[in-house]
């Protein structure tokens, strides 16, 4: 899809990745609906996009899980801006250490990494076909892939979104609905600093997998993946080696992530 004149929604944009595809789609010449939960960052981001190129970015705060806050961001995006063309998944939480004995916090992982791309494609999809084009980005991450050392709910629900993905495109995407899943390893946002979100063991893990890219360089990536129509985009190009190398042999990935982990672990464990 070239994105010039097409309408966006871009969830999770009040800062990191969301805000910088927000701002590239935009210089692209996409007409772009900015959402986050918190209504202040997002707001400010698209008056930022604004302020460069006039007449091309909205804001509302909304939950990107929920159903009726996602029914509510479309039709506030028709209303303003015409029928949306586009949709960015973004929105992502890295809820949950180990096993995590917490429901809560799975439920909260399920719904904003993986449900609320479910929700946001059933309200789409129908009419996208029915116009014969449309097109649905899921940021999931290089752990839907490979995985997450330290989260056993960040690990699942992006493998999950991966999943779900990839169902989208081999069912849709011959009748016009072009989709594309972005898996990074370590972005500089606020959720790589976050001590409340990510362990020691899982901060790690992120931090000396691969170089860690600035959220601009990731959404150049997303564009550049869109106007091909590219299925997996990896800002990180090294990741495929990795899915490949544990595609090859399956139990020697497992027994070289073993050993990778046990090594993050003593790092970060004084008592080991």
């Amino acid at each position: 899809m070239q994105v010039s004149q097409k309408v966006a929604v871009v969830t999770g944009a009040g800062n990191g990745i969301g805000a910088a595809i927000a701002h590239r789609l935009a210089a692209a010449g996409a007409r772009v609906v900015l959402t986050d939960l918190d209504g202040v960052a997002v707001a400010a981001v698209a008056a930022e996009i604004e302020s460069e190129h006039p007449r091309s970015a909205l804001a509302q705060m909304s939950d990107a899980a929920d159903e009726s806050s996602i029914d509510d961001v479309i039709a506030f995006a028709e209303k303003e801006f015409g029928a949306v063309d586009l949709y960015v998944a973004n929105a992502g939480v890295a809820a949950g250490d180990e096993l995590e004995p917490d429901e809560a916090v799975w439920d909260l992982a399920l719904d904003v990494n993986l449900r609320a791309h479910i929700r946001a494609a059933r309200r789409l999809v129908p009419g996208w076909i029915e116009r014969g084009e449309g097109y649905f980005v899921g940021t999931a991450s290089a752990a839907g892939l490979l995985t997450q050392i330290g989260s056993a709910p960040y690990s699942v629900t992006k493998h999950a979104a991966v999943g779900f993905a990839e169902w989208l495109s081999v069912t849709y995407g011959d009748r016009g609905v072009g989709v594309s899943c972005v898996c990074p390893m370590g972005v500089d946002t606020k959720l790589l600093h976050d001590d409340a979100a990510l362990s020691d063991t899982a901060a790690r893990a992120v931090k000396t997998a691969g170089r860690v890219l600035s959220p601009e360089e990731v959404a150049e990536c997303v564009l550049a993946g869109i106007e091909s129509g590219q299925f997996l985009i990896l800002p990180h190009p090294e990741v495929l080696d990795m899915y490949r190398q544990k595609a090859a042999d399956y139990d020697r990935w497992l027994r070289g992530m073993q050993r990778y982990r046990a090594t993050l672990v003593a790092r970060t464990d004084p008592t080991t």
